[in-house]
């Protein structure tokens, strides 16, 4: 499947980013109904209730992306577990779509923004997702479910079927990644 779609990589904003899942990396709030904490030493708050699903354990990865291309023609899901991503030595593009109803990706909402080192962002259950970097490699962060994590590398090494995920093919769209290296250059 061929598209000449330009996806354009936008800022990363809580509102922006609200129909997929959440901005993780905001600043401290002002208190109100939030648990934090304020002292010379350290300051800590609560940012996001991470949800894994029903009798899902948490569990944090170490991811290395190194894909550049600037082609996104498939676009994988979790069905059960929100999914955070937080990159630790350089930049992401993540790009997102809903599901339609049918549980498809649903291209009209088809979106990408840049996730700058030190930020992140957790995805819906049912958040369509690819990742790109315009490094040769960034490591990531990332908060998931275990058996999902299971699942998908049963799934992509053997013939096993996914149960918790899926992963779509989708007609290109192509990131307008050379403006994103101009503005890290």
């Amino acid at each position: 499947m061929t598209s000449n779609t330009q996806l354009e990589i936008n800022d990363l904003t809580p509102e922006a980013f609200a129909a997929y899942g959440w901005m993780l990396g905001k600043p401290m709030p002002d208190g109100h109904g939030v648990p934090l904490y304020i002292n010379a030493a350290t300051d800590f708050w609560q940012e996001h209730l991470f949800n894994t699903g029903a009798g899902g354990d948490a569990e944090l990865l170490w991811v290395n992306y190194r894909s550049q291309s600037n082609e996104v023609s498939s676009l994988e899901k979790h069905l059960l577990t929100q999914q955070a991503i937080v990159p630790l030595t350089g930049a992401i593009i993540q790009a997102v779509a809903c599901s339609a109803a049918d549980g498809s990706p649903d291209l009209s909402t088809l979106a990408a923004f840049r996730v700058p080192q030190g930020q992140g962002v957790c995805m819906r259950p049912g958040c369509w997702h690819a990742t790109r970097v315009t490094d040769a490699e960034v490591t990531c962060l990332m908060l998931t479910r275990r058996s999902t994590t299971v699942d998908l590398i049963q799934h992509l090494t053997t013939d096993a079927r996914a149960t918790e995920s899926a992963i779509a093919a989708i007609p290109a769209h192509q990131l307008e990644l050379q403006a994103e290296q101009a503005q890290t250059a």
